[in-house]
């Protein structure tokens, strides 16, 4: 009987309990995934019958669970750096000076600087902190196995966290051959520096808070950790754990004044020594500097640099600095705020824990967002400033020296970035206008530039000649929005002052001067040579036109004095005045015979000269005796001069003794020469450039090529070649087709080409789209 009690209570047991639990594990699991099991949860699977099986192979710091609860679930969490379980049994560990010599692995280590036993002292609360120091991730155990290779192996077990006890034979062989080594080779694996350093931040931040650590020995700690940042300077992490080392030094014991690495070097969001001297220069009403404004707004987590202030952080500095001087003066004031400073130090090795280094009461203005909003946005607008510098220096194959480089700098730093150049020129330039009106070689004007003399002049090296002189306060002519026409390679041209006034926009009176001082030049030139009287005729036309202001008289005379000094010939304008009517080319032929005569004599030479002229006029040669005859038959002396009397709006007016007979004449050339210039002008001379714009508006063919280009800023030259092709049009010429309409509308290329590849300039295509 009590037998069948007993079957019968283990079945109720067996009914209340296991078939509840078998229906219980058809249910889900969902986990939330933590850094490491939490104590609770390890219990509960304990208690519960599951089984927990680690996988202690390491895959990018992850750790592998299966939970086995009626079905296999696998279950993968991050892992945080393994704590080396604190030994109670062992030898304890020292701290090896620079000089005193152990042996571990066979490998003698004489360089010191390292903790060498079998555990560190038993857990408990030190000054510096609540530290587990029952365990050191650098300790050098020498009892455990290692096998002797070079210091560049390293296998897995060199993981993000790396401690010399969790390495394998080979790498624990591997660190100490380093350590045996003058530490200097920047090819070790940054692993084992890491393992290093360890160390030397344990006897920094724990041992001499803890312990009468010298100054001395403190100052020999901070030497190597610079010693070992010079050297793996190039790795980002070590660079970052390595400089805040050296800060927490540098405030831990500021009596003896170590000089802590470049906070801009560092790279740092916020850097202790940065938020330290911000809270005292605060605290004592001290203006935030310049500089501690440039290392606010550059190391501020909340802000992140654009590529212009990243790519030319020097540029960026200076203009930074500079604007922040010219608006705040002495340095922006901040009011001291409630918040206090804190200064936590992340340690680097996995065996401590966060340090809070001592600090007096201070505000902790870096916390603050007026102060920083103000500073992001004068931030802002000098990246803006710097972006057309920025883009060019992020093309292939160019320098912050070229000379194209140097002029898309902001004029503020300019002088700082070439001051020794640009003075040269300067000086030179004013010699030449001062001695010479100006003239000079192109080859000379580059020379002088600094830059690579190129074997073409096209419209990128002209421009670059226009925007240097320009940013040098000069001038220089010939100018192609001005004269229509540019310099060439074997050429010369003219300097001049450029004056207060900016650029001005040519008038109908100062378009109608060119033209008049280019015809008239031509004539002048017909022996080669130029008279007096000659010059004077086309000086006098400028300087008596009260249309004029200084700046276009400067220009008008620059452009003269380049005339007379460059060959000129009637290439691109026989077809245009091929189209006159009769009236008008007798009118242009009489214009011609008096500058011809105004010298008051005509040689032979002069008169094959006209009649070649003539014969490009379609006008008769053999009219020109009469017409030479009735300027000499005026019965003024031949050495007369014209003589330029107050003329009205537009008009050019002689002496009336000479051209009394020539009046109507001289009238009709006026209004022909008007004509000629507002047609579109081909091109003085082979090189020279259209006098006026192709068109307002592109064809369809260069709109539907634009509109494709217009989609990204760089396009391979092969590609762009392909992309014309498909709307029948050569590169070459859609470049310049494209950019001519783009100067016409925004007076600036909206294309350029730079060898190997087509740049199209994004502020210039925005500003094409607002017109």
């Amino acid at each position: 009987m009590e037998l069948w009690i007993f079957i019968a209570a283990i079945y109720l047991i067996y009914l209340l309990f296991f078939k509840k639990k078998k229906n219980k594990s058809g249910n889900s699991y969902s986990y939330k995934a933590e850094k490491t099991p939490s104590r609770v949860w390890k219990n509960d699977n304990k208690n519960n019958g599951n089984n927990v099986v680690n996988d202690d192979s390491e895959d990018d710091a992850l750790a592998t669970f299966t939970l086995n609860t009626g079905r296999s679930v696998e279950y993968r969490i991050s892992a945080t750096p393994r704590q080396a379980a604190s030994k109670n049994t062992g030898a304890l560990a020292q701290w090896i000076q620079p000089g005193n010599e152990i042996s571990a692995g066979g490998v003698v280590i004489a360089g010191g600087f390292l903790y060498f036993g079998q555990r560190m002292k038993p857990p408990g609360q030190s000054l510096s902190g609540n530290y587990n120091d029952g365990s050191e991730a650098s300790l050098i155990d020498a009892t455990l196995k290692t096998q002797r290779v070079s210091y560049h192996y390293e296998d897995s077990s060199l993981g993000y966290w790396p401690e010399y006890s969790s390495l394998s034979p080979e790498s624990r062989g591997a660190y100490l051959s380093w350590l045996a080594s003058d530490r200097c080779d920047a090819s070790c694996p940054v692993g084992y520096v890491f393992i290093y350093l360890y160390g030397l931040e344990r006897r920094a931040l724990v041992d001499s808070r803890d312990e009468n650590i010298s100054d001395a020995e403190f100052r020999s700690l901070f030497s190597e950790v610079e010693r070992l940042r010079s050297v793996f300077f190039d790795n980002r992490s070590f660079r970052h754990y390595s400089y805040q080392l050296l800060e927490a030094m540098t405030i831990l014991r500021p009596e003896i004044k170590l000089s802590a690495a470049s906070g801009t070097q560092a790279g740092l969001s916020n850097g202790m020594m940065f938020k330290l001297s911000l809270a005292k220069a605060v605290d004592a009403g001290i203006p935030v500097s310049a500089d501690q404004a440039l290392t606010w707004v550059t190391h501020h987590a909340e802000y992140a640099m654009r590529t212009p202030a990243r790519r030319c952080a020097r540029e960026f500095a200076m203009l930074f600095k500079r604007r922040y001087t010219l608006k705040y003066g002495d340095g922006m004031v901040v009011k001291p705020n409630k918040t206090r400073l804190r200064l936590d130090y992340a340690p680097a090795s996995p065996s401590l824990r966060g340090v809070r280094l001592p600090v007096t009461d201070l505000p902790d203005p870096s916390s603050l967002k007026g102060p920083v909003q103000k500073i992001v946005t004068l931030a802002e607008v000098c990246t803006e400033e710097l972006d057309a510098y920025s883009r060019y220096l992020g093309r292939k194959d160019t320098s912050e020296n070229d000379t194209a480089a140097i002029m898309l700098l902001p004029a503020d730093i300019i002088n700082e970035s070439a001051g020794d150049v640009f003075n040269a020129f300067r000086t030179w330039a004013d010699g030449v206008i001062a001695g010479k009106e100006g003239l000079t070689s192109v080859a000379d004007f580059w020379e002088h530039m600094g830059a690579s003399f190129p074997k073409k002049l096209n419209k990128k090296e002209a421009d670059l000649m226009q925007a240097f002189a320009a940013k040098m306060g000069y001038r220089m002519v010939p100018d192609p929005f001005y004269h229509h026409v540019k310099a060439e390679v074997g050429g010369v041209l003219v300097l001049f002052a450029a004056g207060d006034e900016h650029r001005f926009s040519p008038t109908s009176a100062f378009t109608l001067a060119v033209m008049m001082l280019r015809l008239g030049a031509i004539v002048a030139m017909i022996d080669n040579s130029i008279e007096q009287s000659e010059r004077a005729v086309l000086e006098n036309a400028i300087d008596h036109n009260a249309l004029f202001n200084e700046d276009e008289k400067r220009s008008l005379h620059a452009y003269l004095t380049w005339q007379l000094h460059t060959p000129t010939n009637m290439t691109g304008m026989k077809n245009r005045l091929a189209l006159l009517n009769s009236a008008e080319k007798a009118a242009v032929g009489q214009f011609i015979v008096s500058v011809a005569c105004s010298d008051g004599r005509i040689e032979a030479a002069e008169i094959r000269q006209l009649e070649k002229i003539y014969s490009g006029l379609g006008l008769n040669p053999s009219t020109l005796s009469g017409i030479i005859h009735q300027h000499s038959a005026t019965g003024q002396p031949q050495t007369q001069a014209f003589v330029h009397k107050t003329a009205a709006p537009q008009e050019f007016t002689l002496d009336a003794n000479v051209l009394a007979r020539h009046e109507s004449a001289t009238d009709d050339v006026r209004k022909l020469l008007s004509t000629i210039f507002t047609e579109d002008e081909t091109e003085l001379h082979e090189g020279a450039t259209d006098q006026q714009p192709q068109t307002d508006s592109l064809d369809h063919a260069h709109s539907q090529l634009y509109k494709k280009l217009r989609k990204k800023e760089q396009w391979p030259r092969k590609e762009a070649t392909k992309l014309c092709g498909q709307f029948g049009l050569m590169l070459g010429g859609a470049l310049e087709v494209i950019n001519d309409w783009s100067f016409a509308m925004v007076d600036a290329p909206v294309l350029d080409d730079a060898e190997d590849d087509i740049w199209v300039d994004q502020e210039i295509a925005e500003e094409l789209e607002e017109v």
